[in-house]
């Protein structure tokens, strides 16, 4: 069933990355119609500067068909 992994930089709390995967699995819940049982969550924490090469390129400019949401931004800060 769904499984959501959530890249970002590094910096955030054990609590605050708890509260937004409490929140995913509330959403996902209500709206995908699934059961809490089936659904995982993973957050892995991308330095910045790996971040082009480990995430912009490869699940963003590589898979822009299947972003349902854009970042309002390229790599050159645009």
């Amino acid at each position: 069933m769904p499984h959501v992994i959530v890249k970002m930089f590094p910096g955030r709390s054990q609590a605050q990355k708890q509260q937004l995967c409490d929140r995913i699995m509330e959403d996902l819940v209500e709206i995908a119609g699934c059961e809490k049982k089936s659904v995982s969550i993973a957050i892995e924490e991308i330095p910045e500067a790996e971040w082009a090469e480990s995430v912009y390129k490869p699940d963003i400019e590589e898979k822009r068909d299947t972003l349902y949401i854009s970042p309002g931004h390229t790599l050159s800060g645009d």
